[in-house]
């Protein structure tokens, strides 16, 4: 029986996308890249320091920190050398040296999926190319930034997909782009594709299994950056990154959660969240997400709307943006209201 009410919750909830979103195809499933970065066994049987190295599955980002605080410029950039898919995926490692170790991975693929990747001038903060790729690159300075914001994506985006040229404020790339602008460039902007996401809708979808995943590594991921003296990030949480949000938002480092076309955060209110951060809510009435039914049963579902009522977020305005995928869109009040939550001005958002 509870096998039955499953299939019944997920047929409801494709029935209902795919006439919304004009012929989306059903969802593959898809399982979760979790785990050290690829070469961490090598990492581990390196002795060229004389010493360990800090075990990629365990340090803490902060011990990461320290460790690489006390190497010589030399010594980095043998690491670098040997190891560019552990050292540019290990939170806690200078930003920079990160770059330098992730320009390197992403030309030793070899993979024309990932040639725009390899341009230069790129700040590639991680790169993952298990499964089907995961990225995320920083837009501005990091290193010394006054306020820093991290985009959260949603279903179809891995690193083939991130900075598609297609409906650009739509992908990772482009919201990051558009919301640094949107700043006057004064803001630091990461565009985070750092978990596996659903493809199409499906099982995945409806379900948590890959945001539950994808909210342990953006926990890490935050403080990551807090142990290389980033301040506390606003996440935006676009679609089903904003059930990763929610699921991560009682340990996540953020000063602010801003979801945005969400299907649910898994949770049936801010209180239960169980965060300090200030969180917003922003919904445009032609988004077809409001009409994906807000349940959970059996695992299904993501929960109540968080921009109803009830929830507690605070509303963001976006009665300007177009459809799912428009909030980032330049001139809408979706993304003045967020460049405002993105500076910390809060009382500009109206």
């Amino acid at each position: 029986m509870r096998r039955y009410g499953r299939t019944l919750v997920a047929a409801a909830l494709a029935t209902v996308v795919v006439g919304g979103t004009a012929g989306w195809a059903s969802g593959t499933s898809q399982e979760a890249v979790t785990g050290p970065p690829p070469g961490t066994a090598a990492w581990r049987a390196d002795t060229s320091l004389g010493r360990a190295l800090p075990d990629p599955a365990t340090a803490s980002p902060d011990a990461v920190a320290a460790f690489f605080a006390g190497l010589t410029e030399r010594q980095t950039d043998s690491l670098v050398r040997r190891h560019p898919l552990v050292v540019g995926n290990l939170d806690g490692v200078p930003v920079t040296v990160r770059y330098a170790a992730n320009a390197r991975a992403v030309r030793a693929e070899h993979n024309p999926r990932y040639d725009r990747l390899a341009e230069p001038g790129r700040r590639i903060l991680a790169f993952d190319p298990r499964g089907r790729g995961q990225v995320a690159e920083v837009y501005g300075e990091l290193p010394g930034a006054r306020a820093v914001s991290v985009i959260v994506p949603g279903s179809d985006t891995d690193a083939a997909s991130f900075d598609r040229t297609e409906n650009p404020y739509g992908t990772p790339a482009g919201m990051a782009g558009a919301l640094r602008a949107a700043t006057g460039d004064r803001t630091a902007v990461i565009a985070w594709t750092g978990y596996t996401t659903p493809v199409g809708v499906g099982i995945d979808a409806a379900g948590g299994d890959l945001a539950s995943a994808g909210a342990a590594r953006l926990v890490r991921f935050t403080r990551g950056l807090a142990a290389v003296g980033a301040p506390k990030p606003a996440l935006f949480c676009h679609s089903y990154g904003s059930v990763v949000c929610g699921l991560a938002a009682h340990e996540v480092n953020a000063s602010d959660i801003v979801v945005f076309g969400s299907p649910g955060m898994r949770a049936g209110s801010v209180r239960a969240l169980r965060t300090s951060a200030r969180v917003w809510a922003a919904k445009d009435s032609s988004d077809w997400i409001s009409k994906v039914p807000n349940v959970e049963f059996a695992g299904l579902g993501h929960g109540p709307d968080p921009t109803g009522a009830d929830f507690g977020a605070r509303r963001v305005p976006a009665d300007h943006a177009e459809g799912h995928t428009g909030y980032f869109v330049p001139g809408t009040d979706s993304l003045r209201a967020f460049a405002a939550i993105a500076e910390g001005d809060v009382r500009d958002v109206r």
